[in-house]
């Protein structure tokens, strides 16, 4: 590439000097290296009047001789260079030593746009001073100019009587991107300064009126799966959007807009989503004070009044630092992790201390009171926002409340990926491993229990590797590989909290299902095109389905097979039969979780099995409970947050029962099973194949009326025998089932 002064760029012939200190004080301020006039022309550049070395390939130097200084001529020796205390400490050289040294030919586009620049004094911790930023900015333009700077390098210079050192850390070549050069440029009058000062130097910059940005952030770009943070990144820009896009510019355009900054941010959401981890992860981003991070508990006390001074105490180094630097003051991000244990709302407790109501008078007042903070970012986290007092959630408190709900399935693959890339890199990761189709396999789960699937299929690999007969045999490593096949079974040990109720809906239809009439056949069909309506309408998010008929017609196992066969990331099944002994108000409380539950999931199916047995009901009286009646007509109607959809199946064999009670109209539509008649049974029983060809008729026509559970009984009974032992030659089409025996089993079975 033609250079900038018409030869190519970088140095040219290594040469070796003496080091020598630099003739006078205030030369050493001056930023150049020093020579004899007659080495002065090996640094000269051509097609210029610049001089320039390559020192120790450290840094680059403009070059000079001495001048007259008060009649005495400072003479530098030839073969000598002359470099002052800064440049000797960067060059790692003392006076004596050797140092190579080359002239150094600047590349084309080589004028910086951009020089970045910490600010220290000479001697630390003696004086506070105040800076102004475009003032310092013209006089290091115009000391400076046509020197070229290196990121990394310290420079002296005098300013208003103090001597200063400021120390590069970026640099911005015009027109050019990053590469794997030395970031290094030549200073030009169009150079733009940003000037940066520790808290404890002494020195307040003011007037950057035109910086690019804030130091909010630790790293000038971040990635969040390098932080562990996977599935939330629309989330994460939200964040961002309300929380630091005004942080991230300087304090005098927020104080122009006339504005304050978001103080608070509530996380919310089911457990394992990583809002704790999004928390930490956002606290180590940020370059203000090291964040406190409270579990809700920890701040109660025993003592009167005790509580409350620690939670003044967690704002007290705020308040310090606003007080001293006001608007420079660094950000302090306070973390409450289960934020609802203390601040809930108020009046809702009974203890008779009302020391949560004090927590949450004493927190509402250090946020927003009237010596508010404005350095201050209080991050909450909570699985129960319902709980929290509503003065917390309003603007200028916990304002912006992001939802880290279950992830979608590019969120489960990001999550996945994040928990063994190690694993991949170390080549412990078999080939066959397809993490789109286990992200595709693992709906509604969240990320901690996918972190818990990925160990899960790790302990298979690793006990593979492991000898029960000698476990001190050693292991080899080169062996261990976690295959597909791990994380298969992975998946049945780690079951997710709002994942569908896979076996307890395989319960409730042991005999699985068989053609046993048209009707059955069109009610299912019927059932499954709601399903169908309630994944592709907009204007349907809930559809309530109910079906009823006599006791054993099959209308939960019809619903249970519709909850498998819909492939809903979340089925529940409600039933009395995990609710016995418990108090109506207990019970009411658990069908509430399930449905809140069933909100956090896009796709929901909940079956409320046996509606009359959840509402006690008893045909003697007759009694039953209206606070669970009541409970459920509300849940019933009650629509799902936007972009979730829910389909509810309920079953009864009482259905005059629920009509008087007004739970029949609670529900969209109403499908009645029947019982079977005797066609209906011939089918049964020919695909059972149970029965002597002669006698299907004739056992068909017995079971006329009857219902489909009350069927399988009869059957199971007949199968055994006149003497027991015969199931087994049955079922296995050896033999077939007796018709005498079949009608005496009947006998029983049947109530006259």
């Amino acid at each position: 590439m033609a250079g900038r002064f018409g030869i190519g760029s970088q140095s040219t012939a290594v040469a070796t000097k003496v080091v020598t200190s630099t003739p006078s004080t205030d030369l050493a301020l001056t930023n150049l290296a020093y020579c004899s006039p007659s080495d002065l022309q090996s640094f000269a550049v051509p097609g210029s009047k610049l001089f320039l070395a390559n020192v120790g390939d450290a840094f680059v130097l403009s070059v000079s001789y001495p001048f007259l200084i008060l009649f005495f001529y400072l003479h530098i020796r030839n073969g000598h260079i002359a470099l002052n205390a800064i440049h000797r400490r960067l060059a790692k050289v003392s006076n004596g030593d050797n140092v190579s040294v080359s002239r150094f030919v600047p590349p084309q586009d080589f004028n910086l746009a951009l020089l970045r620049v910490e600010l220290e004094f000479v001697k630390k911790g003696t004086k506070n001073e105040q800076v102004d930023a475009v003032l310092l900015a013209n006089q290091l333009r115009k000391r400076f100019i046509n020197q070229v700077m290196t990121v990394g390098q310290k420079v002296t210079f005098e300013y208003h009587g103090n001597n200063y050192i400021f120390t590069i850390s970026e640099a911005q070549l015009e027109g050019q991107e990053k590469s794997g050069a030395p970031e290094r440029g030549m200073i030009s009058g169009d150079t733009y300064f940003i000037f940066d000062a520790q808290n404890s130097s002494g020195i307040k910059v003011v007037n950057q009126r035109e910086a690019a940005s804030s130091n909010i952030f630790r790293h000038k770009e971040f990635n969040l799966q390098s932080l562990g943070i996977g599935g939330l990144g629309a989330e994460f820009a939200d964040i961002f959007r309300r929380a630091f896009a005004s942080r991230v510019f300087p304090p005098h355009v927020t104080n122009k807009l006339g504005i304050k900054h978001v103080k608070g941010m509530l996380l919310y959401g089911p457990p394992g989503t990583g809002k704790t981890l999004m928390a930490r992860q956002i606290g180590k981003m940020l370059n203000g004070k090291e964040p406190k991070i409270v579990n809700g508990p920890e701040v109660l006390s025993k003592f009167v009044g005790e509580t409350e001074k620690n939670v003044r105490d967690l704002f007290a180094d705020a308040e310090n630092d606003q007080r001293t630097r006001g608007d420079e003051s660094d950000l302090h991000v306070i973390i409450f992790d289960e934020i609802d244990a203390i601040c809930k709302s108020r009046g809702s407790t009974r203890d008779g201390t009302g020391v949560h109501d004090s927590i949450v008078n004493q927190l509402l007042t250090k946020i927003d009171g009237v010596e508010s903070l404005n350095n201050v970012l209080l991050i909450g986290m909570t699985n129960r926002k319902d709980l929290l007092d509503e003065a917390l959630l309003r603007p200028g408190r916990l304002e912006v409340q992001v939802e880290i709900s279950l992830p979608d399935e590019n969120g489960r693959f990001q999550i996945l990926q994040i928990h063994t890339n190690k694993m991949k890199e170390n080549s412990f990761l078999a080939p066959d491993v397809n993490l789109q189709e286990l992200a595709a396999r693992t709906k509604n789960y969240s990320g901690a229990e996918l972190e818990g699937v990925v160990k899960s299929a790790v302990s298979f690999a690793l006990n593979r590797q492991v000898s029960m007969d000698d476990l001190t045999k050693p292991v080899d490593e080169d062996n261990i590989k976690v295959t597909m096949e791990d994380f298969l079974k992975a998946l049945y040990e780690i079951v997710p909290a709002f994942g569908a109720s896979t076996d307890d809906l395989e319960r409730c239809r042991l005999n699985g299902m068989v053609d046993c009439g048209d009707r059955h056949k069109h009610i299912y069909q019927r059932a499954m095109l709601l399903v169908e309506q309630v994944k592709v309408s907009k204007g349907s998010p809930l559809v309530t389905c109910l079906l009823e008929g006599s006791s054993g017609s099959g209308k939960t196992a019809l619903a249970a097979t519709v909850g498998i066969d819909s492939d809903f990331p979340y089925v529940k099944i409600v039933s009395a039969e995990t609710m016995i002994g418990l108090h109506e108000s207990t019970k009411c409380a658990q069908i509430v979780k399930v449905f809140e539950d069933a909100y956090k999931s896009p796709l929901s199916i909940i079956i409320l099995d046996d509606i009359e047995r959840l509402l006690e009901y008893v045909a003697i009286g007759p009694r039953f409970s209206n606070l669970i009646s009541q409970t459920l007509l509300v849940l019933l109607k009650r629509l799902p947050p936007k972009g979730k959809k829910l389909l509810v199946f309920g079953t009864t064999s009482e259905v005059s029962f629920l009509d008087s009670v007004g739970l029949c109209d609670a529900f969209s539509v109403t499908y009645h099973l029947p019982t079977l008649k005797t066609a209906d049974a011939k089918k049964v029983l020919e695909q059972l194949n149970v029965f002597a060809e002669e006698d299907v008729n004739a056992a068909a026509e017995a079971m006329n009326d009857m219902p489909i559970k009350k069927l399988y009984m009869l059957i199971e009974m007949a199968a055994q025998g006149e003497h027991g032992g015969a199931a087994e030659a049955i079922y296995s089409g050896k033999e077939k089932i007796k018709i005498s025996h079949f009608y005496d089993c009947l006998q029983d079975v049947v109530r006259f």
